[in-house]
């Protein structure tokens, strides 16, 4: 069957396999299928994020469609190397940390992104609780679309 979703993706399911096709402009986009791929689990591990920042009364995340470039390509490298490898949320957080670094963030007690800086840089077992959810939340994410395609 075929459903739209409102994540602008087009999702296909049979036999619980899913071929995930991202929109542009009313348009399958010309990206590579594992491109496409990447990119509509990584907008799905947002929209995730996303809901469960407004639960703890973290209204700071924008909608997919609204965030800046920096953090889509920050999901989809995250969601390529869940992809690639087998990762426990400490390790996914160890591999966002080192991208943002190579990126120019610092740790600031404030998320910045016009200085680049982020409370979460640091240590995984420094995280407070809510923000090591995030970790697991979205290796979730990730791996249940892993298991599907298998």
């Amino acid at each position: 069957c075929l459903m739209e979703c409102t994540t602008n993706a087009h999702i296909t399911v049979t036999r619980m396999r899913f071929t995930l096709m991202p929109i542009r402009n009313g348009r399958i986009s010309n990206m590579s299928s594992n491109e496409k791929m990447f990119e509509t689990i990584a907008e799905i591990c947002h929209i995730v994020n996303k809901a469960y920042c407004d639960a703890i009364g973290d209204l700071s995340q924008q909608n997919w469609n609204d965030a800046p470039d920096w953090q889509k390509e920050s999901a989809i490298n995250g969601v390529k190397f869940h992809m690639e490898n087998d990762v426990t949320p400490e390790q996914s957080h160890e591999s966002w940390m080192r991208e943002k670094l190579d990126n120019g963030w610092v740790y600031g007690d404030e998320k910045n992104a016009d200085k680049k800086e982020h409370p979460c840089m640091v240590i995984y077992n420094d995280l407070p609780e809510e923000q090591r959810m995030k970790d697991k939340l979205f290796k979730a994410v990730v791996d249940s679309f892993k298991e599907q395609l298998a």
